[in-house]
């Protein structure tokens, strides 16, 4: 049988899932059958949360991986709680050293932009405090996927393939040849439906799981990750992986409509999404596929985000806080510069990102909203030998210039775009939901919430509605299936608008709403990749 997987003649319709028991919902199905086999095994949703973003390091490699970063919100007995896996830059690396070597502008590949991996300390950290399965059970099944292999899904396929094009063109040195052993063992990027595995990503998943993660940052594998960046002279040490933990830290919110919005606070952008709802919330949107909606939508983050990028950093590096820029009067002040015409504001390119998103609920109104990522699909390009590890690329976007916000200091972590999101009301659990997808992220957790707070539209609808994308200046993206008529609307505003060919850059989403009488689980997942959602 000869397929096309990527062409799509009629129209498809998905529709939300229901359940009672559990749900996972994430971009494979594998994955989200992997994190409901733990809570069937007697686990809650914290268990199933790792269980499939361990998954996800096998079956979804292009947009993350072992030696990425992770960020979690997980909901527990009436309390959420914010964990911050992300990882800084070596205490070894500096401008000065770096410009030594010539280097002017930090790069996107090898071994300069290489931060310390969180995400292995994530699990181990979610564990131990939540967690009722061992780590070395709730690891199993990734460990399987990875010996035994898996057939690719088509979007996993589609960006597979890319990778590999790109990289068999840039990634020449012998530093990247492992990455092409691993994951171009016959010379090409497998293809849709065809078995991949990797035996030596589960060794190291088996090792993470027997030793509660010190075997990564205090062992065997250490090690292997310090004797590979000493042979190229690189700056990460066993000594940045062994003083490195997983950091508990309380979530921020901003109050919109009867609703709280929570994110993890800086280094991560969930700032950004909430600077644009406390923007937003001052206007009154009454339908949303109108060109009012959109203009005010878009203004309000193009806003967001250029205060975004001018203090978010390292927290302890910020030079105004939270709070300030979360007030009603900073968030009136923003409002006032919004009129009928697009602005433009501070110009910059946001990249593009590679992450993965995942959410979780169970029985017992357990919740988790985790995101997890190397950055830029396969991060740096490197991979340790023999263990499957492709290392984040990160510290990509550290500053050379020693008078930004964001430059680079020994140490310090940088400005990350990965965001998990939560929704309370009067003190109740939501639930959690999330849009991966680099600086798409922020833009979709403003739309998700709108769709979900103004327009009341159920969690797939939220997810499928067409979505757009500030860029930069006054250009802004929409998908192939924006209403034609409000692009033309928000052209005649100033907005300078590029219609794409396919729905890869927009994001991708899962959602799980808990109604608080029933405890009945609703789950949207996303149409744009290959997303799922297992319940029972």
């Amino acid at each position: 049988m000869n397929f096309d997987f990527h062409s799509h003649p009629y129209t498809s319709q998905r529709t939300t899932v229901m359940a009672n028991n559990g749900m996972v919902a994430t971009s494979q199905p594998l994955a989200a059958q992997a994190g409901l086999d733990m809570m069937k095994k007697g686990g809650n949703a914290i268990d199933a949360a790792i269980a499939t973003a361990a998954a996800l390091t096998v079956v979804e490699p292009t947009s993350n991986g072992i030696g990425g970063d992770a960020f979690a919100l997980v909901w527990i007995k009436g309390k959420l709680h914010g964990l911050n896996a992300s990882g800084p830059a070596p205490k070894s690396i500096s401008i000065e050293a770096l410009k030594e070597r010539g280097i002017e502008k930090m790069p996107t590949h090898g071994w300069m932009p290489v931060t310390v991996p969180g995400a292995p300390s994530a699990w181990a950290e979610l564990s131990r405090r939540f967690g009722r399965l061992p780590l070395k059970d709730v690891l199993q099944p990734a460990i399987d996927y990875a010996e035994k292999g898996y057939p690719l899904t088509p979007i996993l396929g589609k960006y597979w393939q890319y990778a590999y094009n790109r990289f068999k063109q840039i990634l020449t040195d012998d530093q990247f040849q492992h990455w092409f052993e691993t994951f171009a063992p016959d010379g090409r990027a497998p293809e849709i439906g065809e078995i991949w595995r990797s035996e030596g990503h589960a060794a190291t998943l088996r090792a993470i799981g027997e030793t509660d993660g010190e075997s990564f940052y205090r062992g065997g594998i250490a090690e292997k990750i310090d004797a590979f960046s000493k042979k190229y002279n690189a700056f990460l040490s066993k000594e940045d992986l062994e003083d490195y933990k997983a950091e508990w830290v309380d979530p921020i919110k901003v109050h919109y409509r009867g609703y709280d919005v929570w994110e993890i606070p800086p280094n991560g952008q969930g700032l950004v999404a909430l600077l644009g709802l406390n923007i937003a919330k001052g206007f009154e949107f009454r339908d949303k596929d109108t060109v009012d909606t959109y203009h005010k939508q878009i203004e309000a983050m193009k806003l967001a985000f250029t205060d975004g990028k001018a203090f978010i950093t390292d927290p302890a590096e910020m030079k105004v806080t939270v709070e300030e820029l979360l007030s009603e009067e900073y968030g009136e002040s923003r409002r006032s510069e919004i009129a009928g015409e697009a602005l433009t504001p501070e110009p910059y390119q946001p990249p593009r990102g590679g992450t993965v998103y995942l959410a979780t609920a169970d029985s017992e109104g357990n919740m988790v909203s985790f995101i997890q990522s190397n950055y830029m699909g396969f991060g740096s390009g490197l991979v340790v030998p023999g263990t499957g590890i492709a290392l984040q690329n990160r510290g990509h976007d550290f500053s050379l210039d020693p008078e930004h916000h964001n430059a680079l200091k020994p140490g310090k972590k940088t400005y990350h775009t990965i965001i998990p999101g939560f929704l309370t009301k009067d003190c109740e659990a939501v639930g959690p939901f999330g849009v991966m997808g680099g600086y798409m992220q922020p833009q979709g957790h403003m739309q998700v919430v709108m769709n979900t707070v103004d327009f009341h539209l159920n969690p797939q609808a939220a997810l499928d509605a067409p979505r757009w994308q500030w860029i930069e200046g006054k250009k802004v993206q929409v998908e192939p299936h924006f209403p034609n008529h409000i692009a033309q609307a928000l052209v005649r505003k100033g907005h300078q608008i590029e219609v794409t060919v396919d729905t890869g850059g927009f994001g991708r989403g899962q959602i799980i709403w808990r109604d608080p009488k029933t405890g009945v689980l609703m789950g949207g997942t996303e149409a744009r990749t290959d997303g799922s959602i297992a319940a029972w």
